[in-house]
């Protein structure tokens, strides 16, 4: 018989087993296995404890975009103020053969190319907070997108939300003619890395690679081909090789800069933070959409992590770490693993 609750003659969908706030915590509290399986296995035993059949169909259900982090990562920054910073991490998948969105990107930590997920993000800050706004995963071969394509898009959803930084910052690779006009044409400040071989004109006689120009220590006017005058600053990596600033903020100081790079450096803090206490490279799932869905509460759940640290000053792992000694802790209290007298 058909309920008599439904208007249309349909009976009603049961509610689902859980949300998307059992699965954040459970990327907060796991500290090794990130599996449907095991988010089943540890949730509470006070109600109906939910098969992993129902947190694999909430990694399949949640919304497609990024909106959800927006909804909660816009109390926590200043739009006015701080800086935006866009990067990109690749997500280890060494052992992936069938699985979407996986294929072969440059990866920092190895210093090679290795097989895994390309993770785009949009992070805020003011040189403490450490705010991830938007994201995006680089698949050109399936949506034909590019990394610059994504990086324009997030700076016109950030443009859209109503930001004013007070610069844009990111790495050479994303420092196209394209790029640095769409953050002009938003009437923002940006700094950027630029590689050795882009053409600048120094002194109105024509270009030259910027590697082959005089930059003192205060930085230098030049004429970027194709963008117009930027100021441009030398500084040498810890390994000792040369590398190149730009800013459209021509009366930027050395000092100024500096900083900015010292705050720009907090991406890679992100990253590293977020792959060590959030489970986003660990997931067990093989299709796009639970792939994505996964990235998008593991991003929420590091979020979570940030505003503890803001609030406590308790960092990541120590916020982590506590959760486990709290189980030791009840385990001592009343242990279940002994000898029993066998006289």
């Amino acid at each position: 018989m058909l309920s008599q609750a439904s208007p249309k003659g349909v009976m009603p969908m049961n509610p689902p087993k859980c949300d998307d706030l059992d699965y954040i915590h459970f990327l907060i509290a796991a500290q090794r296995v990130f599996t449907c399986t095991e988010a089943a296995r540890c949730s509470p035993k006070e109600k109906s404890p939910p098969a992993h059949d129902a947190f694999t169909r909430l990694l399949q259900r949640q919304p497609p975009d990024t909106a959800a982090l927006w909804q909660e990562a816009k109390a926590f920054v200043k739009l006015r103020e701080g800086l935006l910073i866009l990067d990109d991490t690749t997500l280890d998948k060494p052992y992936a053969r069938d699985m979407d969105l996986v294929s072969y990107h440059w990866s920092g930590k190895h210093q090679r190319v290795v097989r895994g997920i390309a993770l785009m993000t949009l992070l805020w800050t003011e040189g403490q907070a450490l705010i991830p706004c938007d994201f995006r995963v680089y698949d050109k071969p399936q949506d034909g997108k590019s990394k610059n394509d994504h990086f324009q898009t997030m700076l016109q959803k950030a443009k859209e939300r109503g930001f004013q930084p007070e610069y844009v910052l990111m790495d050479s690779w994303y420092a196209s003619l394209e790029n640095l006009k769409a953050i002009v044409s938003f009437g923002w400040r940006f700094l950027t890395r630029l590689k050795g071989n882009r053409l600048v004109n120094p002194e109105g006689k024509g270009n030259v690679p910027i590697r082959e120009v005089e930059i003192p220590g205060e930085g230098r006017v030049v004429h970027l081909r194709g963008f117009g005058f930027v100021r441009v600053f030398r500084t040498l990596s810890k390994d000792g090789e040369a590398e190149y600033w730009a800013t459209n903020h021509l009366g930027m100081s050395e000092e100024k800069r500096a900083e900015l790079e010292r705050q720009g450096w907090g991406i890679e803090v992100y990253h590293r933070g977020l792959k060590q206490c959030c489970g986003v490279e660990r997931a067990q799932v093989r299709k796009a959409v639970s792939i994505l869905r996964h990235l998008l509460l593991a991003l929420r759940a590091f979020l979570r992590l940030e505003v503890y640290r803001l609030r406590r000053g308790v960092s990541w792992y120590e916020a982590k770490a506590s959760i486990v000694r709290e189980a030791i802790r009840s385990y001592l209290a009343h242990p279940l693993h002994i000898l029993q007298p066998t006289a």
